[in-house]
């Protein structure tokens, strides 16, 4: 091929729609028509390295190396001139291929012609071609323009070749996000705001104001059903990531078997079922925030790798022995109390002092009581408008009930309780009449102010009917029967939803699914 149509071949190539391997491995076959030569390379400059990106008459092992410069002379020497470099077949500098030629594999020396090109993006070395032949003085007759339009080119393709890279990450990582978040819906559907103007929630908006500028680790704490998500939401919104995705993750509803795929993500093949590579949550959280929800239940052959993500801000796929740099805030919430959990040995304590850098406590519902009416009204206002209702209120009654009730679940219970008074009331009164609330549509059980709160009931013994079926479906009947089972289990279980599952003899994303099918999670 003449020098000509050689250079025509490479500009072609790039305006030709092509990945990034097809582009290099034709630039190559395109060097090698026009240079007589029995091995040719394109290297990336990576700070002090030469990263080989496509080889022909190479050893294969070559792919996998890191030619640093100041062990390389002669790439140094293409490198630091910016100009080709053909050299003398009597050169004392080392040839970075000594012994890698497949024309002559038992060589370890070969007295043979080199030569190296710079490729350049402007006036700066982005990477190098060589070409290497066993006759010596194979590339004296190269045209000294040809060879600087050949450098030129290749290193616009090269280029080209990584802005494409760069775009399709992009896009796949944009994909991986929308698909993540389109699976979290129901979490920002939830409502995103913090509502209340207790000393005790201002206490923690504060908190939240502080830490969230910062790339602090935060741990949030508290009783399950106070709104954890929702600070570490609002963490995320104030924070230089709020452009950025959070991503989601329940620790207690992933099974033990794929919790390290789910965080780390895996290759194909990495185990049965595997059978694509997928990305895990931090890297698809890359320059974003990621939410560890319920990190308490976190096996513990899994923290160590997490102790690593944290610190170093690597990670590694299931299967894969490359590491991956990301760059992701974590926040992490659990309703256990994980100083004992390290005491007991069932939480690693490196592990909870790197999450436990700035922890934020959020108060139970029964320590902020001036709140429930804000709350009840945020909540009254939502149902109104999701069922088409008209005017919405309570009576004096009702919202002196609310406030005296115990709240064991929280904020979560208290919006239940108002959902399912809404709808009593509505199908007593007429969804267009104005509807007020009372006791009798709250079917609460409240004491007296002042009055001590009754036991826990026990369950009943062993072949009670646990409810009235009269009336009832089977299918009504077992699902309010399930209902009221998993209810009890949490509670004797101080609102820990895995010890509630071992309970009652389940695994816990099982129970975790169970329970938002029967309404009781949101």
């Amino acid at each position: 091929m003449s020098d000509r149509a050689a250079l025509l071949s490479i500009a072609l190539d790039l305006t030709a729609s092509l990945a990034s391997e097809d582009r290099l491995a034709r630039l190559l076959r395109a060097v090698r028509r026009s240079i007589p030569c029995d091995a040719a390379a394109v290297l990336e400059l990576a700070g002090d390295d030469l990263i080989p990106l496509a080889v022909h008459g190479l050893a294969p092992e070559v792919l996998g190396r890191r030619f640093a410069r100041r062990e390389h002379p002669r790439l140094e020497v293409v490198v630091a001139r910016k100009t080709p470099v053909r050299f003398p077949a009597d050169s004392a500098l080392p040839d970075p291929y000594d012994g890698l030629l497949l024309a002559n594999p038992d060589a370890t020396r070969d007295v043979h012609a080199c030569l190296g090109c710079p490729l350049l993006e402007g006036d700066r070395v982005i990477g190098v071609l060589t070409a290497d032949a066993l006759q010596p003085g194979a590339f004296d007759g190269l045209d000294e323009e040809f060879l600087r339009m050949l450098g030129a080119l290749a290193g616009a393709a090269l280029h080209t070749a990584r802005i494409i890279d760069a775009l399709e990450a992009g896009s796949r990582h944009h994909q991986q996000v929308a698909r993540v978040l389109q699976r979290d819906a129901e979490l920002r559907d939830g409502g995103s705001q913090l509502i209340g103007t207790s000393a005790p929630l201002q206490r923690v908006r504060q908190e939240i104001e502080l830490v969230a500028p910062s790339d602090f680790a935060v741990l949030i704490t508290g009783e399950t059903g106070v709104g954890k998500e929702l600070v570490a939401r609002a963490v995320h919104q104030h924070s230089a990531r709020s452009e950025r995705p959070l991503i989601h993750v329940n620790c207690a509803a992933l099974p033990e078997t794929i919790v390290e795929s789910e965080l780390f993500g895996h290759l194909r093949g990495a185990y049965t079922g595997a059978t694509t590579d997928r990305a895990g949550k931090f890297e698809v959280a890359d320059k974003g925030t990621l939410f560890l929800d319920e990190i308490g239940e976190l096996p513990l052959s899994v923290q160590p790798k997490l102790l690593r993500a944290l610190q170093e801000g690597e990670v590694q796929r299931v299967g894969s022995d490359k590491l991956l740099r990301v760059n992701v805030r974590v926040v992490a919430a659990t309703n256990r109390d994980l100083e004992r959990e390290v005491e007991n040995g069932k939480f690693r304590a490196d592990l909870f002092h790197r999450l436990n850098m700035y922890p934020i406590h959020v108060p139970p519902l029964r320590e902020r009581r001036a709140d429930i009416a804000l709350l009840a009204g945020f909540f009254l206002d939502s149902y109104r408008r999701r069922l088409g209702l008209g005017p919405v209120r309570l009576n004096d009654a009702a919202r002196q009930a609310l406030t005296n009730a115990d709240w064991l679940g929280n904020v979560r219970e208290l919006d239940h309780v108002l959902g399912r008074a809404v709808l009593r009331c509505a199908g007593a009164g007429g969804r267009a009449a104005p509807l007020v609330i009372g006791p009798e549509h709250l079917q609460l059980d409240t004491p007296a102010p002042g009055a001590k709160t009754a036991a826990t009931p026990q369950p009943p013994p062993h072949g009670t009917p646990v409810l009235a079926i009269e009336g009832k479906t089977l299918r009504e009947a077992l699902e309010e029967t399930k209902r009221i089972m998993v209810l009890r289990a949490v509670e004797e279980n101080g609102g820990n939803w895995a010890a509630a599952a071992r309970s009652l003899g389940m695994a816990r994303s099982n129970l975790h699914h169970m329970a938002e099918r029967l309404g009781l999670r949101g």
